[in-house]
């Protein structure tokens, strides 16, 4: 059994004043939050990142100011480079690659789609770690186990689909379980056919390709993210979960998505995942209440 829960937190470039509270808080009051959890990374990309393919436009904060941050509290962080539809030519782009040399280090790394830009990082900046993306939408399991067992990569995101696979999961080596990292709270409906399309949709915009909007045609779609209807997705991960199937199983690495939300929503995040219930309301006012606060 593992006995710890390593998060991996969205907003690297992109809630920098969140996370500017939230660290010496998280690091300075331990006995806020469970002790059975920990931070493994923080991942992002800033908003005008041509290799960036999870979400677009979102990601304004000083890359320097976002390094010297995680280099203070040993927080590896993650480079999301998932765009997946990369050729030659991008992969000299300017702030693509002054993004690696800032960031390259061991405990760093990067969320990657692409072979082509795999193996350009490989050589370049050889001392980052890579992630396989979850914009893969890998929906055969055979498939992701060849996934697993690529050299490559040091952690492989499954799609949400898989989550509650636990008997596939179970019989895994050791070896191939500590790859496994579970996004547990995705909002997407469990059945949906244009997953795919949708990641690469944000590839093309990434890339300054004048194409229109993704319109999901999802019957859950209108309200857009609810924290509360990612609850009822049969692919939700709990606490619970975590606690008494993830963890006795041997597996111990989760994503939180949230890129592309507001920063009171990934307090939420971080409440619900990692804050006792005793304590929320000592981070809720040390994050961001005060005696004159309105909602409105």
């Amino acid at each position: 059994m593992i006995n710890k829960a390593y998060y991996h937190l969205p907003g690297l470039f992109e809630f920098y004043e969140l996370y500017r509270k939230f660290l010496p808080l998280f690091f300075e009051h331990r006995e806020y939050f469970y002790d059975w959890c920990e931070i493994g990374s923080i991942y992002g990309a800033p908003a005008d990142c041509l290799w960036g393919g999870g979400r677009v436009g979102f990601g304004e904060d000083n890359p320097n100011d976002v390094f010297e941050l995680m280099k203070k509290y040993h927080i590896s962080s993650r480079l999301t480079f998932s765009n997946s539809l990369l050729n030659e030519k991008h992969l000299n782009d300017y702030k693509c690659n002054k993004l690696c040399e800032l960031f390259e280090d061991e405990s760093n790394g990067i969320i990657i789609y692409s072979d082509l830009l795999l193996e350009y990082i490989k050589n370049k900046y050889p001392k980052f770690y890579h992630v396989s993306s979850t914009t893969k939408v890998i929906l055969d399991f055979n498939e992701l186990i060849k996934e697993i067992n690529n050299d490559n990569y040091k952690y492989v995101v499954p799609d949400f689909r898989f989550n509650k696979l636990f008997d596939k999961f179970r019989d895994l080596s050791q070896k191939e379980k500590n790859k496994l990292e579970f996004l547990c709270n995705e909002c997407c409906d469990f059945g949906c056919l244009n997953r795919k399309a949708c990641y690469e949709n944000v590839s093309r915009k990434c890339l300054g390709e004048n194409c229109g909007d993704f319109i999901c045609s999802a019957s859950n779609s209108a309200d857009g993210y609810r924290f509360s209807k990612a609850m009822n997705n049969p692919g939700f991960i709990s606490i619970d979960d975590i606690k008494y199937n993830y963890l006795p199983m041997g597996i111990s690495n989760f994503k939180i998505e949230g890129r592309s939300l507001g920063n009171a929503l990934i307090l939420e995040f971080i409440l619900y995942y990692m804050t006792k219930p005793e304590f929320q309301i000592n981070v809720r006012e040390a994050i961001y209440l005060n005696n004159t606060l309105d909602l409105f």
